[in-house]
């Protein structure tokens, strides 16, 4: 008891029975529905209290029981400690570190011999009762009178339901007094030890069992971030988190890192319980208030928590109570997400208080899953850059509308292609001349992104120098000397045809450049092709491209297309025969008198048959047809 003249001591004594009641003040507001810890605990404390009182009075210090006292009993208690019997014992110093403990507080715990010897009781305590256990503790070691009261111990899993009896006493060679902690079992909880029908597995065969299902849980996680749906960042980050949450986590927090800002992309909570608002508050977190997530965003590795011995780890909920308290948490672990030396965010897991805790083991499990995460990550925002270039580029080679020209019809189709040649440098136009209206049909040898842009400068090219121009020829001939002077490294083939205001004659002039020729459908469905061929573009300066002059009866169709269409191999018994003119040919002969666009459908659907309904080149086509 504290000396009455020794006021420094009781100021000190007050100051920490303060700190102590606004503990269990915490844990009161915490956890509302398990008040009754809490009260046993202020109870001591009141008795505490009323000691310190007493003493500051004057008064005496209180007799104790006339049961064995001092020496004795303590070396009764030590002898007792150290031999058979089957009851866990711990010695705890004044601040609750554990000094010593017997076999059976081993067993009961599941640590190996001297693990516990060195570390914080309060620790293996559950944290809804740590403020209690601490005041237990120091009301012990200051009145001397034994406490015994009802609380849950959890370590490596297991959480066991104990009345906790302390009692103070001496040790031999020690100056200080120590507190022995005696655990007696109340209820014991365990996880499940892996029995299948009847059959209890050995410690090899549990070693062997959790390698494999580990195996396993990474397999299923590759094959999910490889599926085509999973080519989008929240999706693969969504169907992650199921997949983690379902095999190894009550809760699993995603955080991703774009432009050097962390923002928390996905949060799942245990679906057994009513989680809404808590993950609602989560989501809205920064994750870099919490210091376990915030390390592992600086890439500065992964960390495992066996026990959670900081409740601030996640950081606080809006009202000031820590987040892993509310999760109820028993054990966590953070990995980044990482690709190569590059972080792009974090995986936070965390398992509930009855659950086994996460190991290392596990913890080499989430480094590896972060790692393929992160990789699929990196490939999803290359793949969608390239698919946003796509579309840009795409807004530049195809016109938005393709115009009627006045006493014609006019129709396209375009496809981009499958896989790798989905940007490519097919394109068609239509556009105003100095004298009437130009078309064009026509590609770049390649595919790719470079071939897109050159695509996108031969069409916006064609479009310029025909503003002043009534020859085809001679634009052809200009953008030919532009693209060799641009030194591209990338030849062009292109069909341009100009016709003429008014459109009454039916004269079109065509020049060619290298593109294959053009056909012309007759109104008794004859079919005829034009001269086409010619230099592809981007050759040599100065070359020469001819020009073709055709004229078309009312109800003829001139029908342009890409080297895609007619140099495209089919399947199914067809793989060595392009479609070619041959085909088209055929194909065009059905639609004598039809609409353009009926033109456009009929060869459309006769190449889709022709490939089996997987079309892998670009192919362009385009129809004129006239109407009067």
């Amino acid at each position: 008891m504290t000396d009455p003249t020794d006021l420094p001591a009781l100021e000190q004594s007050l100051s920490d029975l303060t700190d102590r009641i606004a503990s269990l003040r915490d844990a009161r507001a915490a956890y509302p529905d398990d008040p009754g810890p809490t009260a046993d605990a202020a109870l001591a404390e009141l008795e505490l209290a009323r000691e310190l009182l007493q003493s500051a009075l004057g008064g005496s210090r209180r007799r104790s029981s006339g049961k064995d006292s001092g020496a004795g009993r303590e070396l009764k208690l030590l002898r007792t400690l150290y031999r058979a019997l089957p009851v866990p014992i711990a010695v705890l110093d004044s601040t609750g570190t554990v000094r010593r403990v017997n076999a059976e507080t081993s067993r009961l715990l599941g640590s190996p011999d001297g693990y516990l010897t060195g570390r914080a009781f309060p620790l293996l305590v559950d944290v809804s009762r740590r403020a209690a256990f601490r005041s237990h503790l120091t009301s012990v070691l200051h009145t001397g009178e034994p406490a015994a009261f009802p609380t849950r111990l959890t370590h490596q899993g297991r959480a066991h339901d104990v009345r906790l009896v302390l009692t103070r006493l001496r040790m031999p060679g020690e100056r200080q007094e120590m507190v022995a902690a005696m655990a007696l079992p109340i209820e014991v909880r365990v996880p499940d030890s892996g029995r299948a029908e009847g059959h209890e597995q050995g410690p090899e065969e549990s070693v062997v069992v959790a390698a494999a299902r580990r195996r396993e849980l990474m397999s299923q996680l590759t094959r999910l971030l490889l599926d085509e749906e999973s080519l989008s960042e929240p999706v693969a980050l969504i169907r992650a988190g199921r997949l983690l949450a379902s095999h190894t986590a009550d809760w699993v927090l995603a955080d991703v890192l774009r432009d050097g800002a962390a923002r928390r992309s996905l949060v799942i909570g245990p679906t057994n319980q009513p989680t809404g608002r808590l993950v609602g508050a989560l989501e809205r977190m920064d994750p870099t208030s919490a210091p376990l997530v915030a390390r592992a965003l600086t890439g500065q590795g992964g960390v495992v928590h066996e026990m959670v011995e900081d409740d601030s780890l996640l950081g606080v909920l809006p009202d000031g109570s820590p987040v892993l308290n509310a999760m109820r948490a028993g054990s966590m672990l953070s990995v980044p997400i990482t690709a190569g030396d590059e972080t792009q965010g974090a995986i936070t897991l965390v398992r509930l208080r009855d659950r086994p805790p996460f190991g290392l083991a596990d913890l080499a499990l989430m480094e590896d899953a972060g790692a393929h995460i992160g990789l699929a990550l990196r490939a999803q925002r290359i793949f969608q850059g390239r698919s946003l270039a796509a579309d840009t580029l795409r807004t530049g080679v195809l016109p938005r509308t393709v115009p009627d020209i006045p006493g014609y019809e006019t129709a396209a189709a375009y496809h981009e292609g499958a896989g790798p040649r989905a940007v490519g440098g097919e394109f068609y136009d239509v556009f105003r001349i100095k004298n009437g209206w130009g078309f064009a049909v026509g590609g770049v040898v390649g595919q790719g992104d470079e071939a897109a842009s050159v695509t996108a400068m031969i069409r916006g090219g064609l479009r310029a120098l025909s503003v002043g121009e009534e020859d085809p020829g001679a634009v052809v001939a200009r953008l030919n000397d532009a693209l060799v002077t641009q030194d591209t490294g990338m030849f062009v083939m292109v069909a341009a045809g100009f016709v003429p205001s008014g459109g009454r004659t039916g004269r079109v002039r065509l020049a060619s450049a290298g593109n294959h020729p053009p056909a012309v459908l007759r109104g008794d469905g004859g079919v005829r092709f034009t001269a086409g061929g010619g230099m592809p573009l981007g050759i040599e300066i100065g070359a020469d491209f001819p020009v073709e002059e055709v004229a078309l009866a009312q109800g003829e169709t001139l029908v342009l297309y890409s080297d895609g269409l007619a140099g495209s191999r089919g399947r199914a018994g067809q793989a060595e025969l392009p479609y070619g003119e041959g085909r088209l040919t055929e194909v065009l002969a059905r639609c004598a008198g039809q609409s353009a666009s009926a033109v456009i459908k009929a060869v459309d659907d006769d190449h889709q048959v022709f490939c089996g309904g997987q079309v892998l080149d670009e192919t362009t086509v385009f129809a004129l047809r006239r109407v009067r």
